[in-house]
């Protein structure tokens, strides 16, 4: 038996024993700084305001960005898990309102070294966090590193996040032009979702989606939703300062109130657009045979 197939059996246990299953968010950018990792945790607050149950796996290795926002330290993280034997419920951290996330951790730089049993381990015990949340968000590191595109061809649904910056809007385009060149890619099993962030006035997300959704279309023929647009704001500004989400520290504020909108629109999306649960075990099944085909 190969590892192809050993693991398309650990799946299949997987997919007996777990019935639940968690909807994935992948969360991307095309580079850093415009406020990807910001959206995740915002996003979190909604759902959570909404009474779903959510898990942030912090994926951007080698960085915190999740526990610095959240101003918690986590015990333990994705490499405790891997390495040292943890338990998945012992490496969730709390934070605030309840949303739970998994730390990356420094000890994995990579995904390409794991052995067959370091995988076994991840994908059975990621696997459990279908019974333990309703939603993962999976914050992923800026730009287009092997790393990064292992996350987005496994995903089902990615949200991109990008601003009016000229470098913003380039950048968003290389990830999708490095994505639909993928071996890996499903076009039709993937929905890319775009969020505007940073924006000066209520319609630039609009205008900024359409004139990069004209050369995507055009040039990668990968179709791609507008889900809303973030404006500009200084008390998004503070409330990071202060290591607190927005739309926790002041629910009123217009950047709140937009993280609101896009949580609510991805929830009605979710009904109305019968989108499938892939959940985690499916999701980290596609990760690694991804790195088995390589």
């Amino acid at each position: 038996m190969d590892q192809a197939e050993q693991l398309r059996n650990i799946i299949k246990a997987n997919a007996r024993a777990q019935k639940p299953e968690a909807r994935v968010l992948t969360v991307t950018s095309g580079k850093g700084g415009v406020g990807k990792s910001n959206t995740s945790i915002n996003l979190a607050i909604q759902f959570r305001k909404m009474g779903q149950k959510v898990i942030i796996l912090d994926a951007d290795f080698g960085l915190a960005n999740i526990e610095i926002m959240f101003g918690a330290v986590p015990k333990y993280n994705l490499s405790d898990l891997i390495y040292e034997g943890k338990g998945i419920k012992e490496i969730i951290t709390k934070g605030p309102m309840g949303v739970g996330f998994i730390s990356g951790g420094s000890g994995i730089s990579s995904l390409s070294n794991l052995t067959q049993d370091n995988i076994q381990c991840i994908v059975q015990s990621l696997a459990e966090l279908d019974s333990l949340a309703e939603v993962v968000i999976i914050d992923t590191g800026a730009g287009i590193s092997d790393a990064v595109m292992e996350f987005l061809v496994a995903s089902g649904e990615i949200l991109l996040v990008t601003t009016p910056e000229p470098t913003s809007i380039t950048d968003s385009y290389s990830l999708l032009k490095a994505l639909s060149m993928h071996p890996k890619y499903e076009r039709e099993e993937t929905k890319i979702k775009m969020i505007a962030n940073k924006v000066q006035k209520s319609g630039d997300g609009g205008e900024l989606y359409k004139k990069l959704n004209v050369v995507v279309e055009k040039f990668l023929k990968t179709p791609m939703e507008y889900l809303g647009e973030v404006p500009e704001d200084a008390h998004l500004v503070r409330a990071v300062m202060q290591q607190r989400p927005v739309s926790m520290e002041d629910p009123y504020a217009k950047s709140a109130m937009a993280y609101k909108q896009i949580a609510m629109r991805l929830a009605n999306k979710e009904v109305t657009e019968k989108i499938k649960r892939r959940g985690m075990a499916s999701f980290f099944s596609q990760v690694f045979s991804v790195k088995k085909a390589e």
